[in-house]
């Protein structure tokens, strides 16, 4: 039997980098504050109106903000007041009732448009506020 030593015909490969899995509503979210923030700094503990005044002016820009408060229902708010403001809906009430169920619900390009507003919340009670937002882990 005769052996053939020619070299096999290549065989082409792609190469590419593994897709970055998704990233959550909440993941890495929540972090103590920073003496130099990257961002833009909204204190939570301002009004609602001033919320809502700020998510309309930062929610389109180009240019991310962090939040800050100790309070795990400020927290939840500001996720569905940023997710509103994204979508043009209703900050007041979003501020007032977020809607836990609809934030769950949200897909992963929806969840990055609002990472990439909502950077970080920092807080001293890192523990509260994360125990507040779990309610949004999937």
């Amino acid at each position: 039997m005769p052996h053939d030593s020619s070299p096999a015909d290549p065989v082409p490969l792609t190469l590419s980098m593994p897709p970055r899995p998704a990233r959550g509503l909440v993941d890495d979210l929540v972090r103590p504050i920073s003496p130099n923030p990257e961002a833009e700094i909204l204190d939570l503990a301002v009004s609602d109106t001033e919320i809502g005044v700020f998510l309309v002016r930062i929610a389109h820009g180009d240019k991310g903000f962090v939040a800050r408060t100790d309070s795990g229902a400020r927290a939840l708010a500001i996720v569905a007041a940023t997710t509103a403001a994204l979508m043009g809906d209703d900050i007041p009430t979003a501020l007032a009732n977020p809607d836990l169920d609809f934030l769950r619900g949200l897909k992963p390009p929806a969840v990055e448009a609002l990472r990439e507003v909502l950077l970080a919340i920092e807080t001293a009670d890192r523990a509260a506020v994360e125990t507040a937002l779990s309610v949004l882990a999937a």
